[in-house]
């Protein structure tokens, strides 16, 4: 029920993992467990179980009602996806959830969930195959080429591996391994009350080489896990901003705190050696751990981001001292948010990282290591 409960309002535009963390609190750990499964993992493939819906029921999954959805995918996807529910509990609990919202379905849906096998599929398209929309796999074998775009979105059909970072002279987890990024370890299991923070989210800030000699200034900080990465380089004066007030809250340490909209004119009296923005974006790069988000967006989101983005940009170089680095990253894999904002930045890019799922551990992310080619002239 839980985790009809979270799918209903994901629908509505919530998000997933925000959503269980409510949903489940007073959960046992392995009900808890289950209900994130049955959510992220019904989500991860829900083109898919669209199909299957259309294969046993003869309709398709849009020209049903919403808890109908609901129900058929997630009963599908533990009978035919999950090895140890019981058929009878899925299509039980199935049916008791569309008799409570749309007791004429019941009928249609335990017959559907009666005809639910566990029988090898021939999925029709490439973009079936590896549970992705259609135009955002094209995308990728455009960028990427084709065997990297089926990599990417399979590894977004994984559960997302545990990181954590550990703060030089603190404690490593038992069990904990570390990895080539410096202070990441990779968990077993997730451990309660250790705050995660993926390994590519952990390669990004030393792409700065910030040090105590400089200033830092953080523009879309919240919820903090990057500057709080930065801040262990103790820079001499270090400032971190977020549009929201709430979110800033969270963020630890920095010498302050600024609530501001960073495309707009920025209200420092001075310039930073180094500046991060972690720029908001489509974050097509975690889609793992994020999977509705490729349900919901469309190519024009792509486009109404990137004038922001660039704004966002040219915004911090007006605050970058005379051979500062600025730093733009993105957990996106869109050219519309990464080489192209670089191009209209004004900037000079003196490099690009990619990390690429499929390719690299953990999401995707792009960063450009940018100058200003103004600076030498203040």
């Amino acid at each position: 029920m839980a985790a009809f409960a979270v799918l209903e309002q994901v629908a509505g535009g919530g998000y997933a993992s925000d959503l269980l963390r409510d949903a489940t609190r007073n959960l046992s750990p392995r009900d808890a467990g289950l209900a994130g499964q049955i959510v992220l993992g019904s989500l991860r493939v829900q083109n898919q179980l669209d199909y299957l819906i259309q294969h046993y029921s003869g309709r398709t999954a849009e020209s049903l009602d919403l808890p109908v959805q609901i129900a058929l995918r997630t009963a599908i996807f533990q009978l035919r996806y999950l090895e140890r529910i019981p058929p009878h509990a899925a299509v039980d609990d199935a049916v008791e959830f569309v008799k409570k919202h749309k007791r004429a379905a019941s009928g249609l849906t335990n017959a559907v969930l009666r005809k639910t096998n566990r029988n090898p599929i021939t999925w029709p398209t490439d973009a079936l195959a590896v549970a992705c929309p259609e135009w955002l796999l094209n995308r990728w074998i455009g960028h990427f080429g084709h065997d990297q775009a089926l990599a990417i979105a399979a590894a977004a059909l994984k559960e997302p591996d545990a990181y954590v970072r550990v703060l030089p002279g603190e404690p490593v987890p038992e069990s904990a391994e570390a990895t080539a990024v410096a202070g990441c370890y990779k968990l077993a299991t997730p451990m309660d009350g250790m705050r995660l923070q993926d390994i590519s989210s952990q390669s990004i800030v030393p792409l700065l080489g910030l040090s105590s000699e400089h200033s830092y200034l953080d523009l879309c900080s919240a919820p903090g896990n990057k500057t709080a990465q930065a801040l262990e380089a103790n820079p001499a004066f270090a400032v971190a901003c977020d549009i929201s007030e709430r979110r800033l809250k969270t963020v630890q340490r920095p010498s302050l705190k600024v609530v501001l909209d960073a495309s707009e004119q920025l209200p420092f009296n001075r310039q930073f050696d180094r500046i991060l923005i972690d720029a908001p974006c489509s974050g097509t790069g975690t889609l793992a751990g994020n999977p509705e988000i490729k349900w919901r967006l469309t190519e024009q989101d792509l486009v109404r981001q990137q004038a922001r983005q660039v704004n966002i940009v040219k915004r911090a170089a007006t605050a970058l001292a005379p051979g500062g680095k600025l730093l733009y990253a993105t957990c996106s894999l869109e050219f519309e948010e990464n080489e192209a904002v670089i191009e209209r930045s004004g900037m000079v890019c003196e490099s690009q990282t990619w990390r690429i799922p499929g390719r690299d551990l953990g999401d995707g992310f792009f960063a450009a290591l940018l100058s200003n080619p103004l600076a030498a002239q203040r």
